[in-house]
């Protein structure tokens, strides 16, 4: 299994989905009391992951908010969670969570399964600035 740092979350996500990686840019940007690191689902410790969690990739197109210890969430209530951490305003789009779950994560779904052609795709992960590669596991 990785070593995941004490008091961290990891977010797990599509390295080669530019929705994906500007929504990572958005939480780095709104992290401000450095709660989260990150993987891509294509990436050796990503793939380590979610062979531990038992999830399985090609059925689970989604986000994955893991905390160690604690639980592991998915698709629209794993990006409620992240939001809930930047504090401030952001505490408003906990109202998302008064909508049941099924309904959420079916718009969710719609977004995912035409991400890549709404927003495009990369050849392979991106490659994190020397000064972000703190925040990425391999």
């Amino acid at each position: 299994m990785i070593e995941i740092p004490d008091n961290k979350k990891l977010i797990l996500f599509d390295g080669v989905c530019n929705l994906c990686n500007n929504a990572v840019l958005k939480v780095i940007k709104y992290d401000r009391k450095n709660t989260f690191i990150f993987a891509a689902l294509q990436s050796k410790a990503g793939k380590k992951i979610t062979d531990y969690l038992h999830i399985n990739t090609t059925k689970v197109d989604s986000i994955i908010l893991y905390e160690p210890g604690v639980a592991y969430e998915l698709k629209s209530t794993a990006a409620l969670k992240v939001m809930k951490d930047f504090g401030g305003l952001w505490h408003f789009t906990q109202i998302g969570l008064l909508f049941p779950e099924s309904f959420r994560d079916f718009v969710y779904d719609f977004i995912a399964k035409n991400r890549y052609k709404w927003f495009g795709k990369k050849e392979s992960c991106v490659i994190p600035t020397p000064e972000l590669k703190a925040k990425f596991l391999d």
